[in-house]
């Protein structure tokens, strides 16, 4: 894990334990997308950046989850939520830069608002291209404020520049089916399959 990397981890350590009071202001941001998307997800799914486990109400039954996350602390939230639901998703320690699991593993991956946090966006997304299936499903929503102006001038000074999220994903062997913003077009929803 490089140092980059386990600052975001620590960051999102410290903040694991306040991080659902801003629940209710996420969906109103971001309205219905969250279930709107997970509730198309389908077979075995991997959730890159489970955090608390906001999302593990909105999967169809009959899913396989597992979700991962850098923070222990937002795993033992999500893992609290998840014993909630009643849901057996399978939840670990993980860095989204190198997914501990085999090529075309699963046949859907989601992941929402963060993969604006994950330090490089590219190398992500090509690890959850890795890990799905020819055909394979990602779902992704995202903070895209870092693509507009004013912000994108000081985007294109930093090391690795964020970037569209499925631009990203149309560069690592992606092939967009959809997308939309909500919220004054600062969050982005994707729907994609993994090509070849």
């Amino acid at each position: 894990m490089d140092e980059r990397t386990e600052r975001v981890r620590r960051r999102y350590d410290r903040m694991s334990g306040g991080y659902d009071r801003g629940e209710s202001l996420q969906r109103f941001v971001i309205g219905g997308a969250r279930s709107r998307l997970c509730g198309r997800a389908e077979g075995r799914v991997l959730e890159v950046a489970v955090g608390t486990g906001q999302n593990l109400g909105y999967y169809p039954p009959g899913v396989e989850i597992t979700g991962v996350d850098l923070s222990p602390g937002m795993l033992a939230r999500a893992r609290a939520r998840a014993a909630g639901l009643g849901s057996r998703a399978e939840l670990a320690e993980g860095d989204a830069h190198d997914l501990a699991f085999g090529d075309g593993s699963f046949d859907t991956v989601v992941c929402t608002m963060a993969l604006c946090e994950i330090p490089d966006q590219r190398r992500a997304l090509a690890e959850m291209r890795r890990v799905l299936r020819p055909g394979g499903l990602l779902l992704l929503i995202d903070h895209i404020e870092y693509t507009r102006w004013p912000f994108r001038s000081g985007e294109a000074r930093r090391e690795r520049p964020r970037r569209l999220p499925r631009a990203v994903a149309a560069e690592t062997g992606f092939e967009v089916r959809e997308h939309g913003r909500t919220m004054l077009g600062f969050v982005e929803h994707v729907v994609a399959r993994r090509r070849g």
